[in-house]
């Protein structure tokens, strides 16, 4: 299979990383000292599930250059979709499947403005890692995986081959028949990202002080609603679930948007806690918590994105 990394971070490298040691043609897009590193060394995956390493990769930071392929896997933040979308216009054919990894649940949307519809899938994926240096992608948290499917719901046969393709690879993988109701799973459960940011705290931390706990709980629940006022069907205990979830996590977890703030970066603030605002104004759904934690990050992220 033709893959196309869009974004070669903690996300891309580990998924296009183990796509590539599976044997598929997989060509990545990076900038900067990360893409000097890759093609010199290739690249490094270190992985609590065992480390890999290509000596060699095909690398560009053109998107042109790629030429066209069977998948894209859009691997670049939230924010950085709409600026990507209509340069990937050059790599899509008719049969071409384009896979949206942001957190959020916006980038499949952002994807169709300038992409045919019928090429376009939902998706996520869970992961915790970063890039420890140039050339190097450490994996340190969740057992890597990739949710889909389509759109519209429907069970089709390129949904359950990609499926396959990912498992081949030594992915886990979920094909699904309600994506709408996975990418809100996920979002409800990454808000809490921002709450990180703003107490400047790991999630063990935030969960050891009873005040905070309840803080994280109620951000949560808030989100929760406007996803059943908005009709997404999650099951009940989902927010009991998230902070189970949240318990088995090492020590120190912190999360992209956190470290993005952390670090005086632009975030996916207005993919996130900024998402849920804007919803909530338009379904009339309270979520103070929510708009503390954003209006809090405002700042920074204006800051950072001077």
């Amino acid at each position: 299979m033709k893959i196309a990394i869009i974004g070669t971070g903690g996300v891309g490298g580990y998924f296009g990383a183990k796509l590539a040691q599976a044997g598929h043609d997989v060509t990545f897009l990076a900038r900067g000292k990360h893409l000097q590193a890759m093609q010199t060394n290739g690249l490094t995956v270190k992985s609590i599930n065992g480390d890999l390493k290509l000596d060699k990769v095909n690398i560009t930071d053109k998107i042109r250059a790629i030429g066209p392929v069977d998948l894209v896997m859009v691997c670049v933040k939230a924010w950085q979709v709409k600026e990507t979308a209509a340069e990937l216009k050059a790599i899509v054919t008719e049969n071409t499947l384009v896979l949206p990894m942001q957190n959020g649940v916006l980038a499949a949307e952002e994807l169709a403005e300038h992409l045919p519809q019928q090429n376009i899938l939902g998706g996520l994926c869970r992961i915790i890692s970063k890039i420890e240096a140039p050339g190097v992608i450490n994996h340190f948290g969740v057992e890597p995986t990739i949710i889909f499917g389509e759109l519209d719901n429907t069970q089709t046969d390129r949904v359950q081959q990609l499926q396959q393709t990912l498992e081949q690879a030594g992915i886990t993988a979920k094909a699904t028949t309600n994506i709408q109701a996975e990418l809100w799973k996920k979002f409800i459960g990454i808000c809490v990202s921002g709450l990180l940011a703003v107490t400047r705290s790991t999630y063990d931390q935030v969960l050891e002080v009873p005040q905070t706990r309840q803080l994280m709980v109620e951000l949560l629940t808030e989100i929760y609603t406007l996803s059943q006022r908005i009709g997404i069907s999650i099951e009940p205990d989902l927010v009991a679930n998230i902070m189970f979830s949240f318990e088995s996590l090492p020590p120190n977890s912190t999360a992209s948007l956190t470290r993005d703030v952390w670090e005086g970066k632009p975030s996916e603030i207005e993919y996130q806690n900024g998402t849920v605002v804007r919803l909530a104004q338009k379904y009339n759904v309270a979520v103070p918590v929510n708009r503390f934690v954003y209006f809090c990050i405002l700042p920074m992220e204006n800051r950072a994105r001077m």
